[in-house]
């Protein structure tokens, strides 16, 4: 199994590419490109969809032969909800940056007949979660109930510092609904301030899988089974963005049975 921390390779340009191929697994492609003023990046999506989320920075936008104009705002992934926009299969993009821009690219496989759109900020409500230490805000992108897409399910969380998130742990391997649906799943992590740190675990029940890691700004975890549950430290907020695909846009996930009393308390 491919190391489940990827770190970013560079500081300019794509510094993160993860691909099914790269990950050992089906659905899930995620890259995170960091621009200057300028700079263009663009893509085909081919035999898959993309959702294309303005992490931080500001920058023009085509899809196919519909020009968006300006999207983004927000300078930092910790200053509101971010503005996204969809691709369907068998399109092209292009993205250039007005200013300093993170761009993160989020793909799985496409289908149907969705059409390219905007995904302004605000579009769904933010949503608090947890009580105590185990509170965070979750920005919803691309929910399965928008019915937007064929495969992608796409959401930023800020965890505050000194809280869990992903919590209590849950898993969502198993094709088995209406109990559990398979997402594959991928983490790119942000601290504030960027030095901080975290720490995310990745398990299953038999242990075959136990992966503890520490999460430094920038980096992306991978979750190809098992529950990965996240921790951010004293005075650091964490903030991740969730790219999740399988055989069925459904997000329908299992809570580890030790720790279920936790949601009951």
């Amino acid at each position: 199994m491919p190391n489940l921390k990827v770190k970013p390779s560079g500081t300019h340009g794509r510094v993160t590419h993860i691909s099914p191929e790269s990950a050992g697994w089906t659905y899930v492609g995620f890259d995170l490109h960091r621009l200057k003023p300028g700079e263009t990046v663009s893509g085909e999506t081919g035999d898959r969809e993309v959702c294309l989320v303005w992490v931080a920075g500001k920058g023009k936008a085509s899809a196919g032969t519909k020009d968006f104009g300006t999207l983004g705002g927000r300078m930092s992934p910790f200053e509101g909800a971010p503005h996204a926009l969809y691709i369907p299969m068998e399109s092209t993009w292009s993205v250039t940056a007005e200013t300093d821009l993170e761009l993160a690219v989020c793909s799985a496989p496409g289908g149907g007949t969705y059409e390219a759109k905007e995904i302004p900020p605000g579009t769904h409500p933010q949503v608090t979660r947890g009580k105590g230490t185990n509170v965070r805000y979750v920005n919803n992108i691309m929910p399965e109930d928008d019915n937007s897409a064929h495969s992608l399910l796409v959401v930023e969380v800020i965890t505050p510092g000194g809280h869990t998130s992903s919590y209590p742990p849950h898993k969502h391997d198993q094709d088995d609904l209406p109990n559990e649906s398979f997402l594959e799943e991928t983490y790119y992590h942000r601290l504030n301030p960027p030095q901080g740190f975290g720490f995310q675990r990745v398990y299953t029940d038999d242990r075959s899988l136990d992966e503890a890691m520490a999460i430094e700004d920038g980096d992306v975890t991978l979750v190809p089974k098992g529950y990965h549950p996240c921790a951010a430290c004293h005075g650091y907020d964490l903030y991740y963005l969730n790219v999740m695909a399988g055989p069925k846009r459904i997000w329908k996930f299992h809570n580890a049975a030790e720790h279920e009393w936790l949601v009951k308390a």
